[in-house]
């Protein structure tokens, strides 16, 4: 009983100065910022990869369906979810409803989507594939050179990075998912609050 409440109390003393030393750290401008927390990982994005520290994505020109030059500087203060696909890629296929609901539902949150395709027959292969499949809302990019592939130093398809509001790489999911659900808007979420 007597070293119960030792023990306690040597615990609650070591957890006080920890939160002394933290405070004063604060403070004094020491304690990194709030921003520098990983987004809660869990559930269907459990095997999302987070970049620590984060990192600046390398510069990449790719074309929207228009033909114009793109570059990820355009989006420079948004949250980008940058996904790579292709027309042949069964996962792919199987997540692009989810980005396209995630670009509808937070594109007014400061979120933007950039889905990018990696067909080397660039819009003669994308378009009739987005006609086919109904997708209206979901903003598609033509990269038929694999630039932003090796960009990313991406191993496959589909490979999905989340770009904090600098440009910088918080993380990757390289496989499908439902980026609409709520595990993933929980990762996107907790990046636009940096």
């Amino acid at each position: 009983m007597k070293l119960d409440f030792l023990l306690t109390s040597a615990g609650k003393g070591i957890r006080d100065r920890a939160w002394s030393v933290a405070l004063f750290a604060a403070i004094l401008g020491l304690a990194g910022p709030v921003s520098a927390q990983k987004p809660p990982i869990a559930g269907d994005m459990k095997d999302f990869i987070t970049a620590e520290p984060a990192k600046p994505v390398q510069a990449f020109v790719i074309t929207d369906l228009e033909g114009k030059d793109v570059t990820l500087d355009a989006f420079k203060g948004k949250v980008v979810v940058l996904n790579l696909w292709a027309t042949w890629c069964v996962p792919c296929i199987k997540e692009m409803p989810s980005l396209e609901r995630l670009s509808v539902k937070m594109k007014d949150k400061g979120v933007a989507v950039m889905s990018v395709s990696q067909d080397r027959g660039g819009m003669k292969q994308v378009g009739p594939f987005l006609d086919k499949h109904g997708l209206k809302a979901l903003p598609i990019y033509l990269d038929p050179k694999g630039a932003v592939l090796k960009a990313i130093a991406g191993r496959g398809l589909p490979t999905t990075l989340v770009i904090d509001k600098e440009g910088r790489e918080i993380g990757r999911l390289e496989g499908d998912a439902e980026w609409d659900g709520p595990h993933a808007v929980a990762i996107i979420e907790a990046v636009l609050k940096q």
